[in-house]
């Protein structure tokens, strides 16, 4: 059973929420600012409140990034209530968390019902990438590098996908005071991301993380610096850029992460006001730039995996030139476009960055 809900989640009458038992799965995200409270303090004032799941460290701590469930704590709730802010990428680790979660649910036998209170999403309804094909990794959701999409519609894709039997409802951001009066970035949704650009260069920043160049992870400003100390400033090599964005040479010490504590030249990517940007085209590019000059650029056991597109990484290795691959990435972007409009729960619609 799915239900799209358009009032605030303290209104809802079911049982459930008023007098079972209720588990919070959440991050600090979940703030109300019209209420001045976390959405917790809902079931905590009621007196039902068994369980809060959220990350296991401080809000921007380096350790923190995912939620767990115990199952044998779900077996014990009537109720499992999310509240995170999904990023608009394909690998946000609190969305596969979520995910996660489901599989979890839907496997019970007898699973609580799951609620799901529904944020704007960061990069708005862009599209960037492909979907994996049926021979990635399972643990890959079939969505596109950036979705486009609310978690709420995510999970309402997802539940389809795994063909779930439990009920969710999917409470519209609509019916939130607060989703109208703060920005999705204002409260950093990860420790890797602080601000109001960083969303914009996830899709394809992301996958910084499985090589030899780090995306500014251990500094104030991740996926917008990127870098590596055997990188060469030397005036004759400055990888592209895009119309949407110009790249400024630039050095940085990480403090923690990959190369922490070591001097790292590398590139700050600028955007230019009001520009629509393509991180994951751009990356791709940077990366042949890097392999085609440095002996030292490196594809470690992860990125295959990560980037789930062997024609993509054909392109990354020298096998096809970039006409191919973009063509393939708009040919994937419409078709996860035609996929993701049967689960849309707003009137917007997903669309390409010309």
């Amino acid at each position: 059973m799915f239900s799209f809900r358009t009032t605030p989640l303290e209104d809802q009458l079911d049982k459930a929420l008023l007098d079972g038992n209720v588990g919070c799965f959440c991050t600090q995200n979940c703030w109300d600012t019209g209420k001045g409270r976390y959405m917790t303090d809902i079931f905590r004032e009621r007196g039902n409140l068994r369980a809060v799941f959220s990350p296991v460290d401080s809000e921007l701590s380096p350790d923190t990034g995912h939620i767990s469930a115990d199952t044998a704590l779900l077996e014990d709730l009537n109720a499992v209530v999310v509240e995170i802010q999904d990023t608009g990428a394909r690998h946000f680790g609190y969305t596969l968390d979520v995910f996660r979660l489901m599989q979890q649910l839907a496997a019970m036998e007898n699973p609580p019902a799951l609620y799901i209170v529904d944020h704007i999403n960061p990069t708005g309804r862009a599209v960037e990438g492909t979907i994996p094909g049926p021979d990635a990794d399972t643990s890959v959701p079939k969505v596109a590098h950036r979705h486009g999409l609310t978690l709420g519609e995510l999970a309402n894709l997802h539940y389809a996908e795994i063909g779930a039997r439990f009920p969710m409802h999917v409470i519209s951001y609509l019916a939130t005071g607060s989703n109208r009066h703060i920005m999705p970035w204002t409260i950093a949704p990860a420790p890797d991301i602080p601000g109001f650009f960083t969303c914009e260069m996830l899709a394809g920043g992301m996958l910084w993380l499985q090589t030899s160049i780090t995306p500014g992870i251990g500094t104030p400003r991740p996926y917008e610096y990127f870098g590596a100390p055997f990188i060469i400033h030397d005036g004759g090599s400055v990888p592209p850029g895009t119309a949407q964005a110009t790249m400024r040479p630039c050095t940085f010490t990480p403090a923690y992460g990959n190369y922490a504590g070591e001097r790292c030249r590398g590139y700050q990517i600028i955007l230019e006001p009001g520009a629509e940007y393509h991180s994951l085209m751009h990356t791709l590019q940077l990366m042949r730039h890097f392999r085609d000059r440095y002996s030292a650029f490196e594809l470690k056991s992860g990125f295959r995996e990560l980037l789930a597109d062997d024609i993509l990484l054909d392109y990354i290795e020298g096998r096809i030139e970039w006409y191919a691959a973009k063509d393939h990435i708009k040919v994937e972007e419409q078709k996860w476009i035609r996929k993701a409009k049967k689960f849309l729960l707003y009137d917007s619609q997903p669309y390409r960055i010309k």
